[in-house]
């Protein structure tokens, strides 16, 4: 998977939110809220490039003190929101 060429994480009044540039900007219509762990999953997942839930999850369990299952859980869940608001491919 990667992100969809044209949204982008922005810090608007202090909120994590994923916005559209551009044309992607028109079709998309809104912004996305993420929490701060949902922030840190795109941005590592910017900085893979391509990745999957796995990988994703490896990461965060670098990051976070969580459990593999759990990590694992929490980015399927996201990357699944994603795919269905269609910001990632």
């Amino acid at each position: 998977m990667k992100i969809k060429k044209g949204f982008v994480l922005r810090e608007v009044c202090g909120q994590n939110v994923i916005v559209g540039e551009g044309l992607d900007a028109i079709n998309f219509g809104r912004m996305l809220s993420l929490n701060k762990t949902a922030a840190w999953i795109w941005k590592e997942a910017m900085r893979q490039g391509e990745f999957s839930a796995q990988s994703l999850a490896v990461a965060l369990c670098e990051e976070y003190d969580v459990t593999p299952d759990r990590a694992l859980a929490d980015t399927e869940a996201t990357l699944k929101q994603w795919l269905e608001l269609n910001v990632i491919e």
